[in-house]
């Protein structure tokens, strides 16, 4: 499991753990679907035990973000790595999340 979804403060926590690779991306699709449901509120993504995130997996962390700005929510990504934010630095990623 990539990630593990709770309540958090009337929104929801995903932590996220090992590497979100293509075939992990795959796999995640279905997992996110209880944030999708719940995209009108704060969702918190816990990537301190995150290792590694391929293309496919930003493209999940893309999908949230849309459907939160179309719903009215909020996503945003705690504690990442040095490796992980560089990729985000880089495809600009960085600039589109609130990053704690």
């Amino acid at each position: 499991m990539i990630f593990n979804i709770q309540e958090n403060n009337g929104g929801l926590l995903a932590k996220l753990t090992g590497r979100l690779d293509t075939p992990a991306a795959v796999k995640a699709q279905q997992e996110i679907e209880p944030l999708l449901q719940n995209a009108d509120k704060e969702l918190v993504l816990d990537c301190t035990d995150l290792e590694y995130i391929s293309s496919s997996g930003l493209r999940l962390f893309l999908t949230l973000r849309k459907e939160a700005a179309a719903k009215g929510g909020k996503v945003i990504i705690e504690h990442i790595s040095e490796d992980i934010k560089k990729v985000f630095m880089m495809t600009g990623f960085y600039n589109l999340f609130e990053i704690r």
